[in-house]
Order: structure tokens, then sequence, then C-alpha cells
């Protein structure tokens, strides 16, 4: 990844030192790189740090979980602080009634583990809890108490906390009890989230109450809000742990509220409910090995994607060539069909993922690409279900002692159901609107019990056997394209961590519908990839990358300005 300008520099700094009769001696260790800040071949830097970095999708979240790395926490430590502060400063998306996958990498066993604490669907579930009259998804079902599956964010940080953290739970929950009480200062995205959603919002009276005016109005840039009722919930998780969920007072609450409203959940399935640990999906791509989060995540979809674009020289093409883009909007395709007729809840179906993930399957996709004409849109199946919304959210914590940590959790769709209980001011998710209530994709019909197919798919890559690159990204059906084009553009293209994120991406998925394109493509690239058979259109930002990379000792912070309140934090 080193840069032509930062190799003249490193020649010229040997030429001055030369001439001044200064003697080059062996350096006693490796000499620090210096090719990230010196490479003015790049737009875009990372953040730097040698003790430790978190990032996320908030700033104040950030801090906080560098803050814990600071005190003498571990990795794992930081990543529950960062996801409980995300509770308070990120509502659409950071969660205590939501789920979501992680990664571990412990660095005393050098082991990965793989964390599932992804919503299911409670006891009292039948085919047409959600359906309307049309015999499909109703909306405003989804956005109701009806569509809220037993939330898992409780249960998988304190289950990650008690196998492989540090410091006391006290310690690390406190931090996000202070921000609600206190209260944190409201961001223009804070503003910019809620106005979206208001009318929606404002109808539910505990929501009112826990983030707008008494008059239903937005609070300002710079205005500080508290939350008193989530500052009580996560009071009552610091001193109680999940057993405030799943067996307390808090889960009583949760389950009144619900039921009040008309939901099916019961205290039943919060004391029914477990995580589920695994090991991961491990690839390979050009040599690079690569962890991905098992089913019901889409790691094995991506897996594919990248097994595919393997076939092809992208290294060759050029990042962000028509030919490059071309390849892998023809691979989404094949991937994407796969995932309309493979991807199921579990434990009730289980995918072919080792057929999905080999080497020979993805030669078999690869050859029915053309590399230059795109293929018949009405030869794939169809896709018929966005999974969630582009406001799940990731972040990423590695500590100094090589421990790694990359999560992503949501509420479904952007603020869950759009309801909260009454007195706990936090948002419940939407995720029972994941299942297909159309009846047309058997794998994925909603069950009694069953977990919830997603496309969230955190990611760890490996260099000499140690962590590289930590990942993950919101977006929906996104997710997938946003995190095979970040691989490509730093194992293909050799770009930094920074100046990978902020590449502009593209996404097509199986069914008849265009490839769209970010902001950022010439025209002209369009009108190329249009003269291939590809219908195209221009679109919204696709994902939020927060990345780290870990080289030589040296950890590097990509956040992805995307979202415009996310930030890498280093430990010093």
């Amino acid at each position: 990844m080193r840069g032509t300008a930062s190799k003249v520099l490193a020649g010229a700094l040997a030429s001055v030192l030369a001439l001044s009769g200064v003697a080059a001696a062996a350096p006693a260790k490796p000499a620090p790189r210096y090719d990230y800040i010196l490479d003015y071949d790049a737009i875009h830097h990372p953040v730097i740090g040698r003790k430790g970095m978190v990032v996320s999708q908030n700033a104040v979240a950030s801090k906080v979980g560098a803050a814990i790395l600071a005190r003498g926490g571990n990795a794992v430590d930081a990543a529950v602080a960062t996801a409980l502060a995300l509770s308070v400063t990120l509502p659409q998306a950071g969660n205590l009634g939501g789920g979501g996958f992680a990664l571990i990498y412990i660095a005393r066993e050098r082991r990965t583990v793989a964390l599932d604490y992804y919503p299911q669907a409670p006891g009292a579930t039948t085919r047409d809890l959600l359906r309307g009259e049309d015999g499909k998804l109703d909306p405003a079902k989804r956005y109701s108490h009806l569509g809220i599956g037993v939330p898992g964010t409780i249960l998988g940080l304190r289950e990650m906390h008690l196998r492989y953290g540090k410091l006391p739970w006290r310690a690390v929950a406190q931090p996000a009890v202070d921000l609600a009480a206190k209260g944190i200062v409201v961001t223009d995205e804070l503003v910019y989230g809620l106005g979206l959603q208001r009318d929606g919002l404002t109808a539910d009276a505990p929501t009112r109450r826990s983030l707008f005016r008494p008059d239903g109005g937005i609070y300002r840039p710079g205005e500080t809000i508290r939350q008193p009722d989530l500052a009580w919930s996560l009071t009552q998780v610091r001193d109680h742990g999940s057993d405030a969920f799943y067996h307390g007072e808090l889960g009583r609450r949760v389950v009144a509220g619900v039921q009040a409203g008309g939901g099916v959940l019961s205290q039943e399935d919060l004391a029914a409910y477990r995580v589920r640990w695994s090991d991961p999906v491990v690839c390979d791509y050009r040599g690079v090995r690569v962890a991905y989060a098992p089913p019901p995540s889409a790691g094995v979809l991506l897996c594919e994607l990248m097994n595919i674009l393997e076939r092809f020289p992208m290294a060759e093409y050029g990042q962000n060539s028509v030919q490059g883009l071309h390849v892998t909007a023809e691979a989404m395709k094949l991937v994407f069909a796969d995932r309309a007729r493979f991807m199921g809840g579990y434990p009730q179906y289980a995918p072919p993922a080792k057929g999905l993930t080999s080497k020979a399957y993805a030669a078999t996709r690869a050859a029915l690409i053309d590399p230059n004409r795109a293929m018949s849109a009405d030869a794939m199946p169809g896709d018929p279900l966005l999974f969630e919304s582009r406001d799940t959210t990731h972040f990423a914590v590695a500590d100094a002692e090589g421990n790694v940590v990359t999560n992503t959790y949501t509420l479904g769709s952007s603020y869950g159901a759009h309801v909260m209980a009454p007195g706990t001011g936090f948002f419940l998710n939407d995720a029972m609107a994941n299942f297909n209530w159309s009846g047309d994709e058997p794998a994925n019909q909603p069950e009694p019990g069953k977990r919830v197919v997603t496309t969230i798919t955190p990611l760890i890559a490996f260099r000499d056997g140690k962590p590289w690159l930590a990942s993950g990204s919101p977006g929906g059906t996104r997710i997938i394209s946003a995190m095979a084009q970040l691989l490509v553009n730093v194992i293909d293209h050799r770009l930094n961590i920074a100046e990978a994120t902020a590449r502009p991406r593209i996404f097509q998925a199986a069914s008849d519908t265009p490839v769209e394109f970010e902001p950022g493509f010439s025209p002209d690239v369009l009108r190329l990839m249009a003269g291939r058979g590809h219908k195209t259109r221009t679109s919204l930002t696709m994902g939020s990358t927060q990345s780290i990379v870990i080289e030589d000792g040296v950890m590097y912070g990509g956040a992805d300005t995307r979202r415009p309140d996310a930030q890498a934090v280093a430990v010093e």
C-alpha cells in the first residue's frame, strides 16, 4: 500500500543523510511506517494509533470505547461500552431492543469466535401475524407492536463480557448511564433523522416523551437532550446484567408495553431466548484468510461473492474501472439469486454453506459472466425482500493485546418498530418484517422461535495468522456489496483503509433492477456501463463501513463519512 510519493520522500531523506555524513545504521527494530501520512497519492488518510482503536458511527460512542481501553479494559470491554453508548447517542440503530452479530478474536487463544444475538420470532407467531389483505407484508403491522422479535442485544453484550471481558461489568455500563442521565449534545444528524421520521415517531407516546419536546417539536443542534427513562433502563442493566431484561423488571415493562399495544411478545419468550456461539465461516481471497459471521447472517454470501471475483484480475482492471464494475455487478446478480433461493432462518433451515462457499461452485458461477455484456435479468430469480434498513450500525475495536471485536447490530428499520415500551426509553425492533410473509420463499417462512435471516456480515481478515482488517457495515441488502468492494479496494488495489472506505460504490440485485451508483461516479461510467447492457441509475450512499487495519503493531482507523458523526478514536 506504499504510494509513489512516499517512496520518493523516503529516498530523499536517505540522500540527505548521506550528504550530511550521517551513517544509516540498521535499526534495532522495524522502523515505524509513515507512508500512510506521507502518501500523497491518497486523498484520504486513516487515524493512527498504537495502544488501541475504536471506530463507530458516532464520535461520542467511539470516545467512550477508547476511554475504556485507556483505563485498562480490553477490546471486549470497549465493545460493550461502545454498544451501550450507541443506544443513547444513535437511537435509530444503536439499541437495547434489537440484535446483531459479532466476531471476536481472542489473542491469548489465537482463536476467532462468532456470536449470534439476533432477534427471533415469539412463540405466538403465526403465518398471518404481519400479513395484509393483499397477502403481503403490511407496513402498518410492521411498524407496530406486532413487528417485534425477541430482542437479543442485552444478552449478547452480557455474554460477550462474561466470557472475555476484563473490567467489571458496572465499569463498562456506567458511561452509557451517564450519557442518558446527564444528556447528550444534539447533532445535526440526530435532528435530521428525527425530522425524517417525525410523524411516525411522535404517534407513539413513550417515544414522544423520550426524544421530542413536550409540544412534539425537535430539539435544535447544540442543545442538550436528557433521557431519564433510558437512564433507568441502563441502570437496571448495569446493576442486574441481562437478568434485568430477560427475568426482571425491565423485561416486565417491555412485555407489558408490547402486549398493551397488541403485540405477542411474552415473558416466556424473553426467558427462553439464548445467544448462539459458533465458529465463523472462513474463506480465502487471494491468499488472505477472512472470517465471516455464519448463517443466518450473510457471511456465506459474501464469501461466495469474493470467490467469484477472485476468478477475475480485479487489480489489472483498475479501481472502479468500467470492466471492474461490470464484473462486480454481474457477480452480485449471481449471489443475490442464490440468496433468494437458499437463505432462511435458523434453526429450522440451514443453507448449504459448504457448497455456497466452495471455490469449485464459484468457478461454475463465474463461468456465467460474459466479460463484455450484461446477462439477461429475466433469467435470474427475484429478490422479493429487502431484509434490513440502511440504519443498522457497525463498530470495530482493537486493543494493544491483539484482541479484536467487529460488531454489527440493528433495530431492523430506522428506529425499529417506531415504538417504545412506557418507562423504558429505547426503541424495539421490527425484525419480524425480515420473514417472507407472501409465501414465495419457503426457507424464510415465519415460524415460532425461528431466528430471523439477515444481510449483516461483520468480518476479520488475517495476515500471518493475526488480525489485519476488522470491518462491517449497515446498509440492508447493500451490506454484501459494500463489504466486497472494501475488500477488493484494500487487497487488490492496495488502498489505505481511509481511501478504500471513501471510494464510491455500486449495488446490483438479482432481480430486474438497475445497477445503482453512489454519488462520485462520472456520468461517462454510467454511459459505458449502459453500453454493455446494464440498466443504470444514481443512488443514495451505500453502507457505512467502520474499519481497522493493523500492520506492524500500528492501528489505522477508517471511519466512513457516509454517516456524518462517524469517528475513529485512537488510544495513545
